[in-house]
């Protein structure tokens, strides 16, 4: 007889999209090294005098005023400053 064990296997192992990183990842393979983001936002910096933020001049790249608060990288494309766990959107959080 089958009870299912095979199906139940089947279905955990399907591959997971990351709510983090946009990876797909087996649930098997996740690790605490798996998943590389950035754990805060991507924003505007404020002036020095604090009282408005940086505008951009003719030339700049569309990002030059804005960063990674946890980093504070530049790029909006640049690469996670922290790793975990791969967290899938059926995860709860």
């Amino acid at each position: 007889m089958d009870s299912g064990d095979g199906k139940e296997e089947e279905e955990k192992e399907k591959e997971k999209l990351c709510r983090r990183c946009k990876a797909s990842y087996a649930p098997s393979t996740n690790t605490r090294l798996s998943c590389r983001f950035h754990p805060s936002f991507f924003i505007c910096r404020r002036h020095d005098d604090q009282k408005r933020y940086y505008e951009l001049r003719d030339g700049d790249p569309p990002y030059a005023a804005k960063f990674y608060d946890c980093c504070g990288a530049e790029d909006p494309d640049a690469a996670g400053c922290t790793t975990d766990f791969h967290v899938s959107y059926d995860d709860d959080v």
